[in-house]
């Protein structure tokens, strides 16, 4: 009797464990269809092979226990979500029954099992991520959603610009950016500061309007607001990079690699830093020489903005601050309005009131132009301002700090030291900068004003040539040799000049190496459209002068052996070039010294500069563009500037092929400095002799 209770007793524990597995495995399937995240089926039957106590007063199983329940629920696998299943209840008391204890003595039950229904009902769906939208925000973000679709191009009419817009936008859901509960954020506030202070960039800042939060009261409002921030923050940075105008429009001898600004870089830039003022000022040029200016334009002004407005005469104005015996004596009269304007008071435009503010800017101003600075308006003080040569200068400044816009960001060759070279046309000089300062500086002579301007570019110094040989450009043969030699046909060998004819018909003439070649001893090459260079010249006596407009678009260099030098040692330092060892190489025989990086050259057109010592510097406009700029800036507000057609004229026009005679072919090369006239007759300015016959007809300005 005790071997069958033994062995049904071992019978009921094998029963057991098999329910046990069955269950578990069953569960561990319906887990396992759902992606569960929880322990394999493997480690489920694990587990139930581990004994578990066991509670009293449980009744044994029986068959019927172990028969498929066919009304219980069936988890369905796409609706069991990957989450812990619930553990089996553990009973409040338990014991572990030590070796020897009789089977009848304890009752025996499986462990207790989770029901299949609670298995099979089915879990809450997944909580959705928090929006990054505040709730207080949400309305300004589905009107910004709305604004974003269609009427999108209301705010920006440039595709890259919305494009960018919308997916900086859509990225943060349609949070709104520059306010927060409805009121402006330190970023928006810092960035309407800066576009209100656009005019001491010498920008227009009637170009960037600013909304007016604090009057937004609704989330059309505030959205409405919203896009016109960001639409002026985004104009003012591409135009603080780029300018106001393209170098197109003033003239086709013009030649500045473009450096655009990306809209979607401006939007995580200016968002992301903890000044937004400051990111969106950087977009302005960071070149000394713009930054000297700025400084001038500042003085100018009296530290203000300063539009063409006359302020009208009449008694003196003077603010006392309030003492501890009387009140503060703000004066009123109807020119304050102006005089805020013109000095760039921007605060409380309107108010006829002389206050604390005006009265400042005006002791700065008075300060800028020498006057007593007392803060009183007097009748000189507002002579001063009204002076039509401070208007003109601040002109001038504007146009300069625009044009600086077209040069690039990086003016030299970092692996040269940041060196590079500069010219200034207005100035007559040329730098070489490397550091930050300059190494060296001569007296250049620039092409004439008209058909012969030299151009504005920036390009790369390659290599320099020692004892050129002149190839005369097809423009000085066309218009000057052909004439010439019908008058006398000697002219060629007199100068010197070499006249071959190819097997082709083409006409060539050059002049070899020499002491009187119209390039002296030194050719400086930075191959580019529009063929011009830099060259040594016979014509010493020119640099004597202070305007030296005289070449045909090059420029010639006063002292070139030290600037080969300067050059040489910056590109070749262990080579030791000097001044002297480069002149003992003149001779008959060309020679080119390659660089191994290229030097930046920039030619630049600069009527206002700072000087050394710095002092504002004015230069004439030989070239008129300071006057042909100075309207289209003006009239920005109403224009836009970047779809204006060029309209200057061309200053190098091609020649139709048809009008030349059959027998001439041109090679494009170089062109060069010296008239050929200057160059027979002394340096004057000859009239060469008028063409007659066919040839007349056949005259055209080519490009050299």
């Amino acid at each position: 009797m005790l071997d069958r209770s033994k062995n049904r007793a071992g019978y009921d524990r094998m029963l057991m464990a098999v329910a046990a597995t069955f269950l578990t495995v069953s569960a561990t399937a319906a887990w396992a269809q759902a992606g569960s995240a929880r322990s394999s089926a493997a480690e489920l039957a694990i587990d139930a092979a581990i004994p578990r106590p066991e509670p009293a007063n449980v009744p044994p199983p029986t068959a019927a226990d172990f028969k498929q329940d066919t009304t219980a629920s069936v988890p369905d696998p796409a609706k069991v979500t990957a989450t812990t299943p619930t553990k089996a209840a553990e009973p409040e008391t338990s014991e572990i029954k030590p070796a020897g204890i009789k089977p009848s003595d304890v009752a025996t039950a499986p462990p207790a099992a989770t029901p299949a229904a609670a298995i099979a009902a089915p879990v809450a769906e997944p909580v959705k991520a928090a929006s990054i939208v505040p709730p207080a925000d949400q309305p300004v973000a589905d009107r910004l959603r709305e604004l974003m679709g269609a009427k999108s191009s209301r705010y920006f009419d440039r595709k890259g610009e919305r494009a960018a817009v919308e997916k900086f936008y859509a990225a943060r859901e349609f949070a709104p950016l520059w306010t927060q509960g409805g009121m402006a954020t330190a970023s928006a506030k810092g960035v309407i500061a800066r576009l209100r202070d656009a005019a001491a960039e010498g920008l227009d800042a009637t170009d960037y309007p600013v909304p007016d939060f604090t009057a937004a009261a609704t989330p059309d409002a505030l959205a409405e607001a919203e896009l016109k921030l960001t639409a002026s923050m985004l104009d003012y940075a591409r135009q603080a990079q780029s300018s106001r105008m393209h170098w197109s429009q003033v003239a086709s001898d013009i030649l500045y690699p473009e450096h655009p600004t990306d809209p979607a870089e401006v939007l995580a830039n200016v968002t992301a830093a903890k000044d937004a003022s400051a990111a969106l000022e950087g977009y302005n040029p960071p070149h000394k020489a713009y930054k000297d200016l700025k400084a001038k334009l500042a003085e100018l002004r009296g530290q203000g903005e300063g539009p063409l407005v006359q302020i009208a005469e009449g008694p003196p104005l003077a603010f006392k601050a309030a003492t501890k015996k009387q009140p503060a004596i703000t004066p009123e009269d109807s020119r304050v309005p102006q005089l805020r304007a013109k000095l760039g008071v921007t605060e409380n435009p309107d108010d006829t009131k002389y206050d604390a503010l005006v009265a400042a800017a005006v002791r700065k101003f008075q300060q800028g132009v020498n006057l007593k600075p007392t803060g009183v308006l007097d009748d000189k003080t507002v002579k001063a301002i009204n002076s039509p040569k401070r208007d003109r200068q601040i002109d001038t400044v504007i146009v300069n700090m625009e044009r600086l816009r077209w040069l690039p960001r990086q003016l030299g060759a970092p692996a040269l030291n940041d060196a590079y070279v500069i010219l200034n046309v207005p100035d007559f000089t040329l730098k070489v900068m490397q550091n930050g300062a300059q190494v060296w500086t001569t007296r250049v002579v620039t092409g004439k004003p008209g058909n012969h301007a030299t151009p504005m570019l920036t390009e790369t110094m390659k290599f320099i040539t020692v004892n050129p040989t002149w190839n005369v450009p097809p423009s000085i043969i066309y218009n000057e040799y052909l004439p010439a030699l019908q008058q006398d046909p000697t002219v060629l060998q007199r100068m010197g000049l070499k006249l071959e004819r190819a097997r082709d018909g083409s006409i060539r003439i050059s002049q070899p190496p020499g002491e009187s070649n119209a390039l002296g001893r030194i050719r400086f090459n930075f191959p580019n459209k529009f063929l011009v260079y830099q060259h040594d010249t016979p014509d010493k006596h020119l640099f004597a002068k202070e305007e030296r407009a005289f070449s045909h678009g090059c420029m010639r260099v006063q002292n070139p052996d030290q600037y080969g030098a300067a050059l040489l040692n910056i590109v070749l330092p262990n080579e030791k070039y000097t001044p002297e060892r480069i002149r003992s190489m003149y001779g008959r025989g060309e020679t080119n010294i390659n660089f191994p990086t290229p030097v930046p050259v920039h030619i630049t057109y600069q009527t206002a500069f700072v000087d050394d010592a710095g002092t504002l510097q004015f230069r004439k406009d030989v070239y008129g563009r300071d006057a042909r700029m100075m309207p289209l800036l003006k009239n920005s507000g109403n224009r836009n500037l970047e779809n204006v057609v060029a309209h200057a004229n061309p200053s190098y026009v091609r020649p139709n092929s048809t009008s030349l005679p059959s027998n001439v072919a041109f090679n494009n090369d170089f062109s060069s400095g010296p008239s050929f006239f200057e160059r027979l007759f002394g340096g004057g300015q000859a009239t060469p002799p008028a063409p007659v016959g066919r040839q007349q007809q056949q005259r055209r300005v080519i490009t050299r």
